[in-house]
């Protein structure tokens, strides 16, 4: 929405959180170099190139950093590297990643090279790693033979390939008998399950004569799902298969067609001897699609199923049908089959309230909105609104005494991490300070989040609020970060700044540096294709996947793309920010299709993600501008009068 009288009354703001690498240039700025930083520098480039003959350790010894350096000299002479010598490095490095980085390297190179007893001797419980694990049981074989099997089945008993490390703790598995064929046919019928067409022929190749049958079955349903209700109900010796195929079959066939595989299964089911979990698991996905998908048809049948099994995430899909239908009762009944912490969450109450007040019972109404409007998100904000009340922000302070200052600061891994920040090793100085916040106490955790804050890390500072459940010190989840900047664009392309903070904060957390899976960047989490396209807009040209990520420019693009999303919905703020995180083109259908209400807009959205994004940043921005007005924030408003008010429905889009 455009608020231009917002941008004067900005006073101080705050947020982010990213558990990715630090501001390098943020961090490095305020880092001069100490003494031996450049030896140091000079001395780890040796170590990772294994140049020992340029390490003066008596140059080192002593600097913050010496352990990087005997981590890898110690991890270069694996595997023939005596395992005393793994645990006294583990031991006087306890405080730091350092300890378990190599003693998952010495598991990994003692396993690869068969090295058993020393193995034993470095690990303390199953390590993290495929890999590392399947060396780990391998190693127990003879040693603990029960754990070794039990650790060994769950491994084997995945849809997909396991590296080669497995091999070895497979075949000595099913030489023993404890990976039989039964074993072997129900990795079948998960591989099956996830469309691993390979390994289903090479498991398949591995069964027995007695299996022939079974296989044959499997053929004929991998042709044609429908014959479900023609093949054998017992599969396999002594029907032993049978459960894993009508799982695997049932799984496929109501994906690709839940209404034929309803019928199917509603033919078949009572003459199947299935393990209990098994039947409700296939009746789970069932139901599942049936209200995914909106099938009007075979209602009564879904609503036993998911009220029977009264599995959270089937009810608040049965809740979100009644909404979509009006049926106000039907979304009293459902939330109240909900289980107790569930059904307690603002979302829930306020849903109850509405229900409840469509109904015409607005004391309970009311009741209901009081128990959402004590929390602080989106729904406990539109609650609060309902009973025209101020906002629960449930703020703490961040108070933190000049000794826990002094003694944090001297914390070996604080030091380590501005050694790091200062020889310019982000990714090093991140594992660090998060291990340093995972191990400290509460009090610690917020002298930590002060040490953060007082540095200018933001992004390490809203983590550490994270690792430490700090969830009520609200200016340290929320810290300024790039306010020139945001004021600035703001102003510039008339959009909320608030709301610029609340997108910010939640696609990156404030990390400039951030990259995501499906190659968004920077701040704001802008597509390297719409920051050429604003780019050359703005007569700024590509920035290319580097130029991107300056926070400037990042913040000047990102604001300029939402300003031209809010013009496309008429200046809503919930339609533009659905549509930063969907795309426009999807928000255009659901607007389409949409109820008419603000509330039901946000409910109706139907992924996931979008619905918690749309929440969130609408929820940031009302923090930021709390924060920023300070007595003043009782003025802030989650939403203008228009927003709340105004159809949600094509009519919003200014385009058509």
């Amino acid at each position: 929405m455009r608020h231009s009288p917002l941008l004067r009354r900005i006073a101080a703001w705050s947020t982010a959180v990213a558990f990715s690498l630090f501001s390098t240039t943020a961090a490095l700025a305020n880092a001069p170099e100490g003494p031996g930083d450049a030896t140091l520098r000079q001395a780890l480039d040796a170590a990772r190139a294994q140049q020992w003959e340029k390490i003066d350790m008596a140059e080192i010894n002593g600097h913050p950093l010496a352990g990087y350096i005997e981590y890898h000299r110690l991890r270069e002479r694996l595997p023939n590297l005596a395992p005393e010598a793994v645990l006294d490095f583990i031991e006087r490095h306890a405080d730091s990643p350092l300890a378990e980085w190599l003693r998952g390297q010495a598991i990994a190179r003692y396993g690869a090279a068969g090295r058993h007893r020393q193995l034993r001797r470095v690990a303390d419980g199953e390590p993290q790693g495929t890999h590392r694990q399947c060396y780990y049981y391998t190693a127990l074989l003879d040693t603990a033979p029960e754990t070794a099997a039990k650790g060994g089945r769950a491994l084997w008993r995945v849809g997909r390939s396991q590296p080669d490390a497995c091999d070895p703790l497979f075949d000595a598995l099913r030489e023993r008998g404890e990976i039989g064929e039964q074993e072997i046919w129900e990795r079948q019928m998960l591989a099956w399950q996830q469309g691993e067409a390979g390994m289903v022929r090479y498991l398949g190749r591995l069964l027995g004569s007695r299996w022939q049958a079974a296989r044959d079955t499997l053929a004929r349903l991998q042709q044609d799902f429908a014959a479900i209700t023609a093949v054998p109900r017992c599969i396999g010796p002594d029907c032993r298969g049978s459960d894993a195929l009508f799982a695997a079959a049932m799984h496929g066939f109501t994906r690709a067609d839940t209404e034929a595989a309803l019928e199917a299964w509603r033919k078949i089911a009572t003459h199947l001897d299935l393990a209990p979990t098994v039947h409700d698991a296939i009746e789970r996905d069932l139901a599942f699609y049936l209200l995914v998908r909106d099938i009007d048809a075979h209602t009564a049948w879904r609503d036993e199923v998911v009220a029977r099994l009264a599995e959270p995430e089937l009810l608040e899909l049965r809740v979100r049908t009644a909404l979509a239908e009006r049926d106000w009762q039907g979304v009293i009944d459902w939330v109240h089959r909900m289980p107790d912490e569930p059904r307690r969450e603002a979302r829930w109450q306020y849903w109850l309230g509405r229900a409840l007040e469509q109904l015409g019972d607005p004391t309970t109404a009311r009741e209901a909105y009081a128990a959402a409007a004590s929390e602080r998100n989106f729904f406990g904000f539109a609650a609060a609104d309902r009973l025209g009340q101020p906002y629960a922000l449930n703020q703490e302070p961040n108070a933190v005494t000049d000794a826990d200052r002094e003694r944090v600061a001297a914390w070996p891994a604080v030091q380590r991490t501005e050694a790091l920040l200062r020889i310019d090793e982000p990714g090093l100085a991140a594992s660090e300070w998060y291990a340093a916040v995972a191990r400290a106490e509460p009090q610690d955790a917020r002298a930590l989040a002060d040490y953060a804050a007082r540095r200018g890390w933001h992004a390490k500072l809203v983590q550490t609020t994270i690792a430490g459940q700090l969830w009520d010190a609200l200016e340290w989840r929320f810290p300024e970060a790039y306010r020139e900047h945001f004021l600035r664009w703001g102003r510039e392309t008339q959009v909320d700044p608030y709301l610029l903070m609340g997108v910010a904060r939640r696609e990156s957390a404030y990390n400039p540096e951030a990259l995501s899976p499906a190659g968004a960047r920077g701040l704001m989490q802008l597509m390297p294709g719409t920051a050429r396209l604003v780019g050359q807009r703005l007569g700024l040209g590509d920035p290319g996947p580097y130029g991107v990520l300056d926070p400037a420019l990042n913040i000047r693009l990102g604001s300029t793309y939402l300003s031209n999303l809010l013009e496309r919905y008429r200046g809503n703020r919930l339609a533009a920010a659905a549509a930063y995180n969907a795309g426009p083109g999807r928000v255009d259908r659901w607007l389409r299709d949409a109820p008419e209400s603000f509330d039901l807009f946000v409910e109706s959205i139907p992924f996931r993600e979008t619905r918690d994004y749309v929440q969130a940043v609408l929820t940031y921005r009302v923090i930021f501008e709390s924060l920023a007005n300070g007595d003043d924030s009782e003025a802030v408003s989650l939403l203008t009068a228009a927003e709340k008010n105004v159809r949600y429905d094509g009519s919003l889009l200014a385009r058509h």
